[in-house]
């Protein structure tokens, strides 16, 4: 899977569980909220002033592993 700043937080996570870290070190504790699992990742980090780069970085990485 390649994240970007577009992909849907709910799908990345459906992917694999093991990201939900990388959401939870951004200050999104919300997981478990459906509007929250259909925001797209750069929705998110507007919200969360945190770079979407930065996070789709860290998301990529992980699923190269």
């Amino acid at each position: 899977m390649t994240v970007t700043k577009e992909s849907i937080i709910g799908d990345v996570l459906d992917m694999d569980r093991e990201t939900a870290p990388y959401f939870f070190e951004m200050g999104m504790h919300c997981l478990g909220c459906p509007s929250a699992r259909g925001e797209t990742i750069e929705q998110a980090c507007m919200v969360h002033g945190v770079d979407p780069d930065e996070l789709v970085a860290k998301l990529n990485a992980h699923f190269a592993k």
